[in-house]
């Protein structure tokens, strides 16, 4: 009992860091929380109750910015990321967890780089968006990235809520796969109840940040966000 409090009371912390953070930069929750959760428990659980929180979050936040939402391109982006989802899943079961520690790692880097670079995604760049998310979805936990790097030039508020719509859509599905293939146990859902017990009062002090960012500083700050996360996954994989 004492050893599942102590799992909850960990997951709560993090989760009010991971709130904060996606308040701030519209995406971030699963990548500031895993090198908390790796801390805990193994890349596997770490991906599935990420996943969870992180579906719990944005459904939340995507009804309440409703109003903000492209809705159409969300629709596309979420059932595209669908499509992804099956080989995410395989690597998931196939992967060792070293490797797969390291490869969130890596797979974070090259994103950073690429955002770094300021690529232009037009919308019929969407399609291969989506399924890319997807795929990083129910392997890494991590779909954020991608559909970071097509939605980050809109209007702050519009970008934010387009993004929690996505999330939601595609966290459901891949929450409902995790589960079917049996990566829901008991230790997840102590872990998903701490974190999302952690969620109001972090995206409450982030909310107040993400009003004072002015639009022309948020890439740069999405950018740090991802650094700092990939730098601290790697670390934990390599030690």
């Amino acid at each position: 009992m004492v050893e599942l409090l102590t799992l909850a009371g960990v997951a709560m912390l993090v989760f009010v860091v991971a709130a904060l953070v996606q308040a701030v930069t519209g995406f971030g929750s699963v990548l500031a929380a895993l090198p908390g959760l790796l801390l805990v428990t193994d890349p596997t659980r770490a991906v599935v109750v990420a996943t969870i929180v992180s579906m719990v979050l944005t459904a939340g936040i995507a009804v309440r910015e409703r109003a903000f939402i492209d809705r159409r391109d969300s629709l596309l982006l979420t059932v595209t990321g669908i499509v992804g989802m099956p080989l995410g899943l395989v690597l998931l079961e196939v992967a060792d967890e070293r490797l797969l520690s390291a490869g969130i790692a890596v797979v974070m880097l090259v994103l950073v780089l690429l955002m770094a670079r300021t690529p232009q995604i037009g919308r019929r760049g969407l399609p291969i968006v989506g399924i890319v998310s997807g795929g990083l979805l129910t392997s890494t936990g991590m779909n954020g990235p991608p559909l970071v790097m097509a939605l980050i030039d809109r209007e702050p508020r519009r970008y934010r809520a387009t993004l929690q719509a996505v999330f939601a859509g595609q966290d459901l599905v891949a929450v409902a796969a995790f589960a079917l293939l049996g990566h829901v146990d008991a230790q997840v859902l102590v872990l998903s109840l701490g974190g999302v017990a952690g969620l109001p009062i972090g995206w409450w002090l982030g909310d107040a940040i993400f009003k004072r960012v002015p639009p022309d500083r948020l890439r740069p700050l999405v950018i740090g966000t991802l650094a700092v996360s990939a730098a601290a996954v790697l670390v934990g994989a390599l030690t």
